[in-house]
């Protein structure tokens, strides 16, 4: 048996008000993670989409970037190779853009996040 984490999905899309299975585990890291995205919008520094996400990392301000699962591959690239050469961590997020958003507290969608300041938040040492 393996020690790693299996996620179910039920049948094709969320259109037919079908939700997707997860076990417990990524469940709980989910949320864990979730919480202390909260923790650092009420107290450190932030920047969402993709634009300031770039202008971050090219003046070595970004310490943590945070993907969603949906984000174009091209963009993603790009993100992952501006964050390896100012040596900032990236996270892939488990949910979509729209997850992402709901989770900072928006209204809208979100592909990515920056996290300048991490605040209260202890995001940084659990990566």
């Amino acid at each position: 048996r393996s020690a790693t984490v299996s996620v179910l999905y039920c049948s094709s899309s969320r259109k037919n008000n079908q939700k997707k299975m997860v076990s417990k585990k990524a469940k709980r890291s989910m949320e864990n993670i979730n919480s202390r995205l909260q923790l650092v919008i009420k107290s450190g520094k932030y920047s969402l989409g993709q634009k300031s996400a770039l202008n971050s990392l090219r003046m070595n301000k970004a310490k943590l970037v945070i993907i969603s699962n949906n984000c174009p591959a091209v963009t993603k690239s790009m993100l992952e190779y501006y964050a390896m050469l100012s040596k900032s961590s990236v996270l892939h997020y488990n949910g979509n853009n729209i997850d992402l958003g709901t989770a900072c507290g928006k209204t809208y969608r979100a592909h990515v996040m920056t996290i300048t300041e991490p605040g209260d938040s202890d995001i940084l040492g659990k990566i």
